[in-house]
């Protein structure tokens, strides 16, 4: 089996089904310590500690849903490195569109206000 990130070779369970499952797992948990990299990326002794409780939990007979479940509760939403789309992640998801819509509003409006101005004439009479 071919090691990947930052999984060392004591972690790597011997069942290679649940193996894979823990690393599916791992690659959806972002690292507290690291924030923008998995715990399957991350060399902290934090993400070593989840990575060996995901698989501790999986052995245990937890699905994957479950696992990520109890994590979310112990870690709260921030675990996740994609958040669920809900009330208090809404203006996080749609707000990439809101901002366009302001953009081409903005240039929409600047485009028409410069065509109705009047060119000033220089015309002598």
């Amino acid at each position: 089996m071919q090691l990947v990130g930052a999984v060392e070779p004591d972690e790597i369970l011997m069942d290679p089904i649940l193996e894979g499952r823990a690393r599916d797992i791992s690659s959806y948990l972002r690292c507290p310590v690291c924030q923008n990299q998995t715990i399957d990326d991350s060399n902290s002794s934090l993400a070593r500690d989840l990575r060996l409780l995901v698989r501790e939990r999986l052995k245990a007979g937890d699905n994957n849903q479950q696992v990520i479940d109890f994590l979310v509760e112990q870690y709260g939403e921030f675990i996740l490195l994609t958040p669920p789309f809900n009330k208090t992640t809404w203006f996080l998801w749609l707000s990439p569109l809101i901002i366009i819509i302001i953009g081409v509003s903005f240039i929409l409006f600047r485009i028409r206000w410069a065509s109705r101005k009047t060119p000033i004439s220089f015309d002598a009479h």
